[in-house]
């Protein structure tokens, strides 16, 4: 309602092409988000959408700039895994783990305060901290008989977690739990129970990357599933501090930022940490703290999957 009518049809066409090509060509998606920013860089969807499509798109820097911006914008918090991911796809697993430590959990739907575990895991895995990955995993949702649609990702990433460490008959268990729940697809876990039991499928080795290696590996686009918010108004205002001097609109997503944006090598430490509220309890036994012997990531590394949304 804040902008002209030609306008507001014109961004929003922008806004349907980026959802439409955002998995098949990311690139292209980007160019329509960053021409609908152009247009109207004060409405918190449009950058929202922006920081997706550079998610999408392996734009890190942007992606990180662009989502911080839209949480100060709308007051939501909703993709903080996406952000983390995009740290560790940029080489700072600790700045992962500081946002999972940050979180505010009694502001996070469920959905992605486990994401956000996930991703908080692998990135001790990045750190070569497989022991700690195993217990950050170990949360009561991991055992819960009701199948919700992260459930799979859950006991996929701990079963993955479990086999780094070398619990082969434990992982086995976890990738055969995940591929009962996993009614949609949206894992590999099948697959990986076959590969353990030495039982080999010709042409495996010409398949595409597995799904579940985009869902928790960082550094390929849609390492989590990232979705626009369903409920959010169009023309959330911006702060004070929001500016809108931003008119980048080339289609390999420029890295400038608004003035109010902390560069992306310090947005994790200043903004992002100090913007949230005070750690999510993962459960009892999902302490982030235990530290093991070099190794690995848990989750498994180098891929990206097809956000579902």
């Amino acid at each position: 309602m804040s902008l002209a009518k030609p306008v507001a049809e014109t961004v929003a066409r922008h806004l349907v092409a980026t959802g439409q090509l955002i998995d098949e060509d990311p690139a292209e998606a980007l160019a329509h988000a960053l021409a609908a920013r152009r247009l109207a860089s004060r409405i918190a969807a449009v950058r929202e959408a922006v920081g997706l499509a550079a998610y999408h798109a392996g734009e890190w820097q942007t992606a990180i700039a662009e989502l911080r911006t839209y949480h100060r914008m709308s007051g939501l918090q909703s993709h903080l895994a996406v952000l983390a991911d995009c740290e560790r796809a940029l080489g700072r697993p600790e700045r992962a783990i500081d946002l999972f430590r940050g979180a505010d959990r009694e502001k996070l739907e469920q959905a992605v305060a486990t994401e956000l575990l996930i991703v908080a895991a692998g990135a001790r895995g990045d750190l070569g901290q497989k022991d700690a990955a195993v217990a950050m995993l170990q949360v009561p949702e991991l055992t819960s008989e009701t199948a919700d649609p992260w459930t799979a990702r859950l006991r996929y990433a701990y079963a993955d977690a479990l086999l780094a460490v070398g619990r082969r008959d434990e992982a086995r268990e976890w990738f055969s739990r995940a591929s009962d729940v996993d009614t949609e697809g949206e894992t590999d876990a099948a697959e990986r129970l076959l590969e353990l039991d030495g039982v080999v499928i010709e042409g495996d080795e010409e398949d595409e990357e597995s799904a579940e290696e985009i869902a928790s590996g960082p550094g390929a686009p849609g390492a989590v599933p990232a979705r626009p918010d369903a409920d959010l108004g169009g023309d959330a205002e911006p702060t004070e501090e929001d500016a809108d001097d931003r008119r980048d609109d080339s289609a390999d997503g420029d890295e400038r930022q608004d003035e109010d944006t902390v560069p992306a090598d310090e947005a994790a430490d200043d903004d992002l940490v100090e913007d949230e509220a005070p750690a999510v309890v993962a459960g009892p036994a999902g302490d982030d703290t235990a530290a093991g012997d070099g190794g690995d990531k848990p989750t498994v590394t180098g891929g990206s999957d097809t956000a579902q949304r």
